[in-house]
């Protein structure tokens, strides 16, 4: 079917009513035939939307005038949050339980359209905030004092006036700032804001487990953080969860899903620094072994010297290759002929069977040539850490052609304000 000719224009203001949600932090409208996705809205809003980008048969806008409000619409907390402003907190306009009903929103549409699971429950779990005595809840807005700052990794992008700020949404356009109200409370101490940096193009910051943030002038410069009763040494620009809570609640949500028993075998895929294989290592004692795999040097590096005391082998590898049967040519007979010679199969550096499986893959997923050989491995589960509901719900289509299916599914608000979650999928035969 051909596109519906774009009849707007960039900057052209329309009146529309907002439909549903949908992924990426938007929320879907029409108009003259267009789609239009539309940010700083909610469903049933009567908006004037700012038309910011224009595709064939879609276009972008903003709200920058709210006729009719939504219930769930509140005064964004930061004064710099909006259209036109900082691109990172996409949903400062949605109060508290309506952010989590957004994202239950999305990641069931993602369910029923990419795996065809239409009636699978979702709830999305709030986690503990700086400052408060437990966890969040929809039913105690008294906690919502707490310090909003969860994020304890924030990257400042230096504009050409030295001034540090955030970017734009989908720009390269910087929008200088005094605070961040969701950067970790011992980030916004640091004297980061309301100077300038000359000759800098971006500075790094990070506030590790013990509350000791800095500013990142050598990104191999170690850090130490502080999980389910371990100490994890990574590199200070290395990968790490940026919500102050969500290691502990991830790796509790995989280790309930999982049940690994002494003597095991498991394979933490996409592995990084350690963090799941440490404790499904910890599970599977002395009598069972864990492998991971990870491509990245800095995170092999750090997995194998904080995994050094436990049964955990550790394969730079990308999980494809790790997983996938070696080919290598087979040497020619006589004198070099021209044709292309056969190939031999290998072994696969990684090979089954397998009791369990740890899959944290990046926001693109897995993909069908990864699930297609763990299933192979028979492990008897697989705990699926995502951070993007529809690469997850790609996947779990992809285990379902198998005669799989998705036995358990837990969702967490680990980016609040921001329309980001993260799922953790238990997936069986």
């Amino acid at each position: 079917m051909s596109a519906i000719p774009q009849t707007l224009t960039e900057r052209e203001r329309i009146e529309v009513t907002v439909g549903e949600v949908a992924h990426g932090g938007h929320c879907v409208a029409r108009h003259e035939g267009v789609v239009i996705f539309v940010r700083h809205a909610l469903p049933g809003e009567r908006v004037v939307a700012e038309i910011t980008e224009l595709h064939p048969g879609y276009a972008r806008a903003e709200a920058v005038e709210i006729l009719s409000a939504a219930p769930d619409r509140v005064t964004p907390p930061c004064r710099w949050s909006g259209p036109n402003a900082c691109g990172g907190c996409d949903l400062q306009h949605v109060s508290e339980p309506g952010q989590l009903a957004w994202k239950e929103a999305v990641v069931r549409e993602q369910l029923a359209r990419l795996a065809h699971l239409p009636d699978h429950p979702v709830r999305v779990e709030q986690l503990p905030v700086p400052g408060s005595a437990g966890e969040r809840s929809r039913e105690t807005p008294e906690v919502h004092s707490a310090d909003p700052g969860w994020r304890t990794r924030v990257r400042y992008t230096v504009d050409a006036a030295d001034r540090p700020g955030l970017r734009k949404h989908r720009s390269h356009e910087v929008v200088p700032i005094d605070e961040c109200m969701i950067a970790h409370p011992a980030i916004r101490a640091l004297p980061v804001l309301g100077r300038t940096w000359p000759g800098v193009e971006a500075v790094e910051t990070v506030a590790p487990s013990d509350g000791s943030a800095l500013i990142i002038e050598d990104p191999a410069a170690k850090i130490v953080e502080h999980v389910a009763g371990r100490d994890f040494t990574i590199a200070a620009s290395g990968f790490w969860q940026v919500h102050p809570a969500a290691a502990q609640t991830l790796v509790d949500a995989v280790l309930a899903q999982l049940e690994p028993k002494p003597g095991e075998t498991a394979w933490d895929l996409y592995g990084g620094a350690g963090l799941f294989a440490a404790a499904v290592g910890s599970a599977v004692g002395v009598t069972g072994n864990v492998t991971l795999v990870e491509a990245a040097a800095d995170g092999v590096a750090a997995a194998r010297a904080n995994l050094a005391d436990l049964p955990v082998r550790v394969v730079q590898s990308t999980v494809e290759h790790a997983l996938s049967p070696r080919r290598s040519k087979r040497p020619g007979r006589g004198g070099g002929g021209g044709g292309k010679m056969p190939l031999r199969g290998g072994a696969a550096q990684v090979q089954g069977p397998v009791d369990v499986v740890v899959l944290d893959p990046p926001r693109t997923g897995a993909g069908k040539k990864v699930v297609d050989a763990i299933v192979a491995a028979q492990p008897r589960a697989v705990s699926y850490v995502a951070c993007d509901p529809a690469a997850l719900a790609r996947d779990i289509d992809f285990f379902q052609t198998h005669g799989w299916r998705l036995a358990q599914l837990r969702a967490f608000d680990c980016f609040p304000f921001t329309h980001h979650v993260e799922c953790v999928a238990l997936l069986t035969p």
